[in-house]
């Protein structure tokens, strides 16, 4: 069964989207088939990843909503083993229609929509990587229940820790009613300016508060890393001498090794 790794963050701006894309083609990279879910209305990590959203026939909201099959869904890239359920702007009004169908359509769990579907695919893939959007909605709920764990991204800055319980609340009460096995699979420092004393005191007060969930890659700050999906590639693809390279094929390969595989 192939691993299902959320990264989820209500706060914006903390490289959820860049990490959800390098990790995915980064473990693709290494041989390992993956899946890459962008579950963000804006649809950032599907054009970040090189697909024309404007050729796209069915998106994860057609999924969600049952008015398509995974098969008219998923989407080959052109990166080594990488593949992707593109997001259209169709899934900003999805909450409220999945609302909807659940009032009217008896036996429809909304929160597990997501879930229903992947259950049927995890064993094709090794890795499943959903990219959430920054809220703690019905969207994100769906990723929690069919996640087997999450990645916290979090941003090497000061405030880095605001919003945080809010999040792990939010994990607990899905591990409740939705999703007994669910796991934080790791925490990911991003964005470190290494220049600055703010950044390392940053990465001792997550270290000391998450202890051995925080990963020992850290993502650095890098102009490169944010040009790269306006260019349609992840950074090894736009620059594979980059910094931000190693650093994300150094995360896949942590990653791969916590799972045994």
């Amino acid at each position: 069964m192939g691993k299902i790794i959320a990264f989820v963050n209500q706060k914006g701006g903390v490289g959820k989207t860049t990490s959800s894309i390098n990790l995915a083609a980064s473990l693709g990279l290494l041989g390992k088939k993956t899946l890459l879910i962008d579950l963000d209305p804006q649809g950032n990590t599907t054009t970040g990843i090189g697909i024309n959203k404007g050729e796209i026939k069915a998106s994860v909201y057609e999924l969600l909503t049952d008015k398509a099959e995974l098969k008219d869904v998923i989407v080959r890239s052109e990166f080594d083993n990488l593949y992707v359920i593109p997001a259209s702007i169709n899934l900003a009004g999805a909450d409220m229609e999945l609302v909807e169908i659940a009032r009217t359509q008896q036996g429809f769990v909304p929160q597990r929509q997501l879930k229903k579907h992947l259950d049927r695919i995890s064993k094709l893939f090794d890795y499943i990587i959903i990219d959430c959007p920054p809220s703690l909605n019905l969207i994100t709920t769906n990723a929690l229940t069919a996640a087997n764990s999450v990645i916290i991204p979090v941003q090497c800055e000061f405030f880095a820790l605001e919003g945080i319980m809010q999040l792990l609340n939010s994990i607990v009460l899905a591990q409740k009613k939705l999703n007994p096995n669910l796991q934080i699979e790791g925490v990911l420092l991003t964005m470190l300016d290494s220049r600055t004393n703010l950044g390392l005191e940053v990465v001792e007060e997550i270290k000391s508060y998450f202890k051995e969930k925080v990963y020992d890659t850290i993502i650095p700050r890098l102009v490169k890393l944010s040009e790269a999906p306006s260019h349609g590639k992840p950074i090894y693809a736009y620059d594979a001498k980059s910094h931000g390279t190693t650093a994300y094929l150094n995360l896949a390969k942590e990653v791969i090794e916590r799972n045994g595989k």
